[in-house]
């Protein structure tokens, strides 16, 4: 038999549920299935679990017709389970690495019904905070298994169904099932406890339970809060259907009250207007369930708590509220004296230009003016200038501006209408454009302004982790202003991705409330649809004969590694190629001076770092080689030959992060070393039938919605307000 069942469910968790099926599949211990139920998510969800089943067979995927949230949906999976435990963990949190082997341990050497395992909160700005696991036992019990009358402290670990492991036979003999609606885990843990006969405590930290800045049930507010009581009577219920487990009654009602309490303190949770509501409800329930001969009852200021509840007396519990409220605001204030001066001191350093910005600000919104920029003010470029295109075809009456930098006015096409970054043009369209369209971020003091439109198209399908995600990967995000990204993301009306993986990974790394149009990439419209004639053409601006093959060298940065340049040797690879073959080697435009790396190369070896369009680039390449770069989805919307070259592919993963191992899941060939690209060329393997395939199922999964069509689909929603 199975040892551990993992139930997964899943739901709008597309941005982390790979996270989480990899930190259970890469363990180092096998006995396990992970049952994932799609909960009729609306995201990709479903898709994802489908994926890692058909890759690993202890996965097996539940398809719910209809949403029926998290409780039932963690039965669907249960009614499924063939494991001798069952452990129910959220599609958002994840294992820590290598715990496996010492859960298991645990279960084979006590058998307990409930084994209890440590976790940590990990919060959106990589921060993790333990649990109370050290405060309720602070001499970890080891191997001794109890029953909750003889240790009823155990109620004061958090109440979830994920920090607990339950042997699958006694859940059923109990007959415990989820209830339905919002916490769902207190009427199934509580009495899970109260019943068991034999409950374990490893004190080994093996969830990560992810605190999300968006999306999260804990992060909304709404009367659904009110369904915590409902929750609760379903606890008492079953104490009184059970008698003989009520030795525990007075420890669990302090529990409730806890519980009551923390829901009614929580200003994301409950809004100003219900909280006298909710506070009658704490006290209807406290003198329902009074234990005859009391409880025990906190001291100080949450024993005041307990007494008012008791008492009724909302206006005075809400008073008491305001003041500590208001003793933590002083203390705030007192911390902040000195940014605010120092952002004082900025501002007046900006002098009058900010000024000025503020005052346009305070002016209408030119309902006409887009305001267009990519690359940090580079010039006219990427998904920005698609967008832009089909804009003027298909929104004449929408105006758009650039922005630019002094030293890239001259790169603009003839005919742009521009602004020079830092001058008061600038800031003027800043202020009152009614779109702003960006594959970066605007600059910090951009405001928000109610009628705007943010529009952040990004500017590549993410290989490398990003946004937030850089936090564990400290060498890739060195002087990120985290706090800041973040917003800045919160300015984001629209989010365009190209694919859902893209889609996944944004709504990890940039959390917020944008709506994602997974629409492809407007950038690539102009590859999906080019014809042979307007190859020929670039190839012939470019100097390229008809009869030569072109191989295109395009590396990403290493932010971490600023001078690092992979090893490549341009003669011996054109060796190889022969007297037709043609090198272009382009360095990121992180790197924008001409001739940056290759300052040697000569003849049939060209460096087109310092060309501005790089489609014109993959237009007139037959071959792509690149390492960690989003140019590799890109062009593989031309379907032509393209070989992963990592070098540092180790190394780069350790120090940079990935969002996944490209030389695991390519686009064709793959390369370690200079030699082996060398003996790709040599023996055409750039071209043969594996790599072929590779590149077929790359396509399929990154490039199907780039049909030329992607510009116009964002015009018409962002521009045109039509639906989808």
């Amino acid at each position: 038999m199975t040892l551990i069942s993992f139930v997964v469910p899943a739901y709008r968790v597309q941005g982390y549920l790979r996270e989480c099926l990899d930190s259970l599949l890469g363990q180092p211990f096998g006995d396990i299935e992970v049952v994932g139920v799609d909960d009729a998510s609306p995201d990709t969800s479903g898709d994802i679990l489908d994926e890692y089943a058909a890759r690993d067979r202890r996965v097996r995927v539940v398809r719910l017709a209809e949403n029926v949230g998290l409780g039932p949906a963690r039965n669907a999976g249960l009614d499924r389970a063939v494991g001798e435990y069952v452990w129910f963990l959220d599609g958002d949190d994840w294992l820590a690495p290598d715990c496996l082997p010492e859960v298991a341990d645990r279960l084979r050497s006590t058998g307990p019904d409930v084994l209890v395992v440590d976790h940590v909160r990990v919060h959106w700005n990589d921060t993790a905070s333990r649990s109370a696991m050290a405060e309720v036992f602070p001499e970890p019990p080891g191997e001794v298994t109890f029953r909750l009358s003889d240790r009823p402290e155990a109620l004061r670990l958090l109440h979830t169904a994920w920090n607990r492991l339950v042997r699958r036979e006694f859940l059923t003999r109990l007959g415990l099932r989820f209830a339905p609606g919002w916490y769902e885990d207190v009427s199934f843990t509580y009495p899970l406890l109260l019943a068991a006969g034999r409950i374990g405590v490893l004190d080994r930290v093996c969830v990560h339970y992810r605190q999300r800045r968006a999306g999260a049930i804990t992060r909304t507010r709404g009367d659904r809060h009110f369904e915590v009581f409902d929750q609760w009577h379903r606890v008492f219920r079953f104490l009184d259907d059970h008698p003989e487990l009520a030795g525990p009654r007075p420890a669990l009602f302090e529990r409730m009250l806890w519980h009551h309490l923390t829901v009614l303190g929580n200003g994301q949770r409950i809004a100003p207007e219900l909280r006298p509501a909710f506070f009658d409800r704490i006290t209807a329930d406290y003198r329902r369930f009074l234990p005859p001969g009391g409880y025990p009852a906190p001291h100080g200021v949450e024993g005041l708590k307990h007494r008012l509840v008791a008492a009724g007396r909302w206006r005075t519990f809400s008073a008491l509220r305001g003041a500590n409220q208001a003793q933590a605001t002083v203390r705030g204030t007192a911390r902040r004296v000195m940014p605010v001066a120092r952002r004082t001191a900025r501002l007046a350093r900006d002098g009058v230009l900010r000024e000025y910005y503020r005052a346009e600000l305070r002016r209408p919104i030119d309902p006409t003016l887009a305001v267009y920029a990519a690359y940090w003010y580079r010039g006219r470029a990427c998904n920005p200038a698609a967008v832009a295109a089909a804009a003027r075809r298909l929104a004449p009456q929408v105006r758009a501006v650039w922005i630019v930098r002094r030293d890239r006015v001259d790169t603009l096409p003839p005919g742009t209408e521009y602004v020079v970054a830092g001058t008061p043009a600038y800031y003027r369209a800043l202020a009152r454009a009614r779109w702003l369209v960006n594959n970066v971020n605007f600059p910090d003091y951009v405001r928000k302004r109610p009628g705007s439109v943010h529009v952040q198209t990004h500017h590549g399908t993410p290989v490398k982790v990003m946004g937030l995600d850089q936090q564990r990967y400290p060498l890739g995000a060195v002087g990120m202003d985290f706090a800041g990204l973040l917003r800045r993301v919160d300015r984001w009306d629209y989010s365009i991705t190209a694919n859902s993986f893209s889609t996944q990974m944004w709504e990890r790394a940039y959390p917020a409330s944008y709506v994602t149009l997974e629409v492809g990439y407007p950038r690539n419209d102009r590859l999906a649809v080019a014809t042979a004639e307007e190859v020929a053409e670039v190839r012939g601006r470019l100097g390229i004969g008809p009869g030569e093959r072109v191989v295109l060298y395009a590396p990403t940065h290493r932010e971490h590694l600023p001078r690092y340049r992979p090893p490549f040797d341009p003669d011996r690879l054109l060796d190889v190629l022969g007297p037709s073959g043609r090198l272009l080697i382009r360095s990121h435009y992180f790197h924008d001076r001409p001739g940056w790396a290759h300052r040697r190369v000569r003849g049939r070896a060209v460096d087109v770092s310092d060309h501005q369009c790089v489609e014109d680039l993959y237009l007139a390449a037959d071959v792509l080689v690149t390492d960690y770069s989003s140019a590799m989805f890109d062009y593989a919307v031309l379907d032509r030959p393209i070989v992963v070259y990592a070098p540092d592919r180790d190394a780069y993963a350790l120090a940079r992060g990935v969002y996944f191992d490209v030389t695991a899941e390519p686009p064709g060939a793959v390369a370690l070393t200079f030699e082996e690209l060398v003996d790709v060329f040599r023996a055409g393997g750039e071209s043969a039938s594996a790599a072929t395939e590779a590149r077929r199922r790359f396509r399929e999964r990154f490039c199907a919605l780039d049909d030329g069509h992607a510009a116009e689909r964002v015009v018409r929603r962002v521009f045109l307000g039509e639906s989808a």
